[in-house]
């Protein structure tokens, strides 16, 4: 078989495999199999680049990230539902559409959970996705397709085995995470010392406004499909058909949508999924039930907010009450005190309660939370759920406000608050609390990735003062290892080797490791680029150079500034490159032509592919961008190019052609 039906087969197995997982939830090989699969794939594509289409499953990541994301007005609007609160509201509702309708002949709603999670909208023109939206203000949403594509739930290109997809199909969904996924990423997060997600709600949300798609990539987002925006090359009669026809071209729906006929059935619904909402496994706050028939749909019609012909029931939220037994500080690796609230015991949604974070200072005081009051927590998947009020009325008389010490607890050093910061900081670099952040930091997957170095292991070695800074860790010896409880020889001997291994770094992952604040990994990256992976100029640049680099604002430029002032930081940096430190530099430039030059390329290339293209750019020198502003240099135009080429026009950016760009760097 030759490459282009080996990739055909491929792609149709790869995309089965995904309807077989997503869909109808009966997987038929192994995450491992599935993945020596996509490989194959991709290597057949970089071997034969004129073959890789953009609905391809390899196609989901590698995507360059955005600088902003682009605002574009739904063809529909997304509305918002009217809300039932209680079983009077529901069977009201159903009153309603029977007065509208004249009859309840011929009625029926589709009944489904509310999924608490990111309403989105995905648009497919001949069975091939385009792009996709947040629900937005219901007008206009954000353009977050490099986000969605990178859920495999989603299909790249519809099935078509059953029914022909439409010319075009906008296809409504709710992107969310599971509660166990939820738990695993906020655990992640707490050993890396990373701010924790709130719930998942926030997270499924703050993972679809990633710039970087990479990042949305390693998160667990979920999708389930349950309605449509405009339709053209099909007719549905009724919204279960609709629903039905999703499954068939590849889309997860949720299994407990059901069709309801009688009023009385809509109350037990709502009452029957609520007594289940702890054990789905993923967040609901409500039911939703909508009429079925299309044609009394439109005969119902629309208010201005919401449809006439459908409502959402709302349940009684996951709360309980509970004492504050005490508000303790804790320190992290910058420094940063964080009030954490010491809870008696309480059963919130399932869950056993003890702690929950105040934040800082300013929200104790919006709250005006005191020792001893009694107060209500609300749970919504939390790993460390919110105080969400004080009940005043039990309050006791003698209570006293609430303040942060001036000292931190950990090394009675005294404790700094900027004006422009809601934050309290430990100033001391040699706090205790702080070596263990930051070396832990140091250690983590993303930056070192020293393994065996966990948090237990850090915390008797700067309690031993065997080490005191990030550098200490490359001078441990054996028998600094060995004495420590629990520390049996081989294990010993795996992590000096892990350690040992961690000296070949990249300049990402070493000032990353380095725990800057507001530079997080991906800035990290922007950085190796810029400097080249020279960590001496990225060390005496100035404010200027800096806050000129792009996506760099002049608060990160600051506080690199001062961070370089610290001449115990750069000692450490010195300390770590005499103790064998060394930085790769893999990527070496092939060229300069490009250095400084913003590249963007649009519509169909021939003689090299999207990837192919941000590698060429990246090894002459330059840096390649998805959307068009006044700091593009050129626009790479192939064929059935879009509108990039009237916007380029009106900036006066430069158009070539891909044999110019060649002659470019050539």
């Amino acid at each position: 078989m030759n490459a282009s039906g080996q990739i055909k087969e491929l792609k149709e197995k790869l995309n089965d495999h995904n309807y077989n997982y997503y869909v109808l939830n009966d997987p038929i090989i192994s995450d491992g199999e599935y993945d020596t699969l996509l490989r194959k794939l991709e290597k057949l594509e970089k071997e034969n680049p004129k073959l890789a289409t953009k609905d391809s499953p390899t196609q989901r990541v590698g995507a360059k990230p955005l600088k902003s994301f682009q605002s574009i007005e739904h063809k529909i609007p997304m509305l918002s539902l009217a809300n039932a609160m209680n079983d009077e509201e529901i069977v009201e509702f159903y009153d309603r559409i029977v007065k509208g309708l004249g009859s309840d002949r011929g009625l029926s709603f589709v009944a489904e959970p509310k999924l608490d999670g990111i309403g989105v909208e995905l648009i497919y023109e001949d069975g091939v996705f385009q792009y996709g939206l947040t629900r937005g203000d219901g007008v206009k949403g954000e353009d977050i397709t490099q986000n969605l594509k990178t859920l495999r739930s989603i299909p790249l290109a519809l099935r078509t085995k059953e029914l022909i997809p439409p010319k075009l199909l906008e296809v409504r969904g709710e992107v969310f995470i599971m509660i166990e996924d939820f738990k695993k990423l906020n655990e992640h997060r707490a050993k890396n010392e990373e701010p924790l997600f709130a719930n998942p709600r926030n997270a499924a949300a703050g993972s679809l406004r990633q710039l970087d798609p990479n990042i949305a990539y390693k998160r667990p987002l979920s999708i389930n499909c349950y309605d449509s925006g405009e339709i053209k090359g099909i007719d549905f009669n009724s919204h279960s058909s609709f629903l039905n026809a999703l499954k068939s071209w590849g889309f997860p729906v949720n299994k407990h949508i059901k069709i309801i006929n009688k009023k009385r059935e809509m109350a037990q619904y709502h009452h029957d999924l609520e007594s289940k909402r702890l054990s789905l496994g993923y967040e609901i706050d409500g039911t939703v039930f909508k009429v079925n028939d299309i044609k009394q749909r439109k005969m119902l019609g629309v208010r201005s907010r919401s449809p006439r012909w459908a409502i959402a029931g709302k349940f009684k939220a996951q709360q309980s009450t509970t004492k504050i037994k005490n508000i303790i500080p804790s320190v992290g690796r910058t420094g940063a005190i964080t009030p954490v609230a010491s809870l008696e015991p309480v059963n919130v949604g399932g869950v056993i309660v003890t702690n929950a974070t105040l934040h800082n200072q300013d929200e104790v005081n919006k709250k005006d939370v005191r020792i001893g009051d009694t107060v209500l927590i609300q749970r919504a998947g939390d790993v460390i759920p919110e105080i969400v009020k004080v009940i005043q009325k039990k309050r006791p008389d003698g209570l006293l406000p609430y303040y942060l010490p001036n000292q931190c607890p950990s090394c009675n050093y005294d404790i700094l608050k900027e004006d422009n910061e809601a934050v309290a900081r430990c100033i001391n670099i040699i706090c205790p609390s702080q070596i263990k952040g930051k070396i832990k930091h140091f250690a983590s997957k993303n930056a070192l990735d020293i393994e065996g170095l966990g948090e237990k292991i850090v915390n008797q070695l700067v309690e031993e003062d065997i080490i005191h800074t990030v550098d200490d860790i490359f001078t441990i010896t054996f028998d600094d290892l060995v004495g420590l409880e629990r520390m049996a020889e081989k294990s010993a001997n795996n992590l000096l080797s892990s350690i040992e291994k961690s000296k070949l770094t990249t300049f990402s992952r070493f000032i990353y490791a380095l725990g800057i604040r507001n530079v997080g990994y991906h800035l990290s990256k922007v950085f190796e680029k810029y400097f080249k992976g020279d960590i001496i100029k990225f060390m005496n640049a100035h404010f200027d150079e800096l806050e000129a680099i792009d996506e760099v604002g002049p608060i990160v430029a600051e506080t690199i500034i001062n961070f370089w002032a610290n001449k115990s930081n750069i000692d450490i940096v010195q300390s770590c490159l005499s103790n064998g430190l060394k930085i790769d530099n893999k990527k070496e430039l092939k060229s300069n032509k490009l250095d400084g030059k913003t590249i963007v390329f649009t519509g169909s290339l021939s003689q090299f592919s999207r990837s192919e293209a941000k590698e060429l750019t990246e090894s002459h020198g330059g840096v390649t961008s998805t959307a068009i502003s006044k700091k593009t240099n050129y626009l790479v135009s192939g064929d059935k190019s879009g509108s990039k080429i009237e916007k380029a026009n009106n900036l006066n950016v430069s158009i070539i052609t891909e044999q110019e760009f060649l002659n470019l760097i050539n």
